[in-house]
């Protein structure tokens, strides 16, 4: 049993900056990924970043650069810091966590337990 809970969702004008937190609850010792989606109004959901247990990341075209992706064992939370922020950005923003040996980093159908999603809105 695996239990996410994201925070640090906010209003914010084009450029600004944002960092979102994921606590993780619950045996999460065996995961392979621990990854940011996110969902627009009208649109699928889409990866954003990922990383696996020994730190290497993923990001997705639309963010590299100015997302980054960590996390700190000690405290069991992961973190997404969202710089340069476009109003393209506003979604609900997703943590979730994949147990999948071998799991595409990105894939969501690869993700077994999710949160319950933060709210991020970009004014231009």
């Amino acid at each position: 049993q695996v239990q996410l809970v994201e925070s640090g969702g906010d209003s914010v004008q084009a450029g600004g900056s944002l960092r979102l937190s994921c606590v993780a609850y619950g045996d999460w010792y065996f995961r392979t990924y621990m990854g940011w989606f996110r969902r627009a109004p009208g649109k699928e959901r889409e990866g954003v970043a990922a990383i696996d247990s020994g730190g290497r990341t993923s990001y997705a075209d639309s963010v590299k650069g100015r997302f980054t992706i960590s996390q700190d064992h000690s405290k069991n939370t992961l973190y997404l810091q969202m710089n340069s922020l476009k109003p393209e950005d506003t979604a609900m923003y997703y943590c979730a966590a994949s147990f999948v040996v071998g799991a595409t980093n990105l894939a969501e159908a690869e993700y077994r337990y999710w949160g319950q999603g933060t709210q991020v809105t970009v004014s231009s």
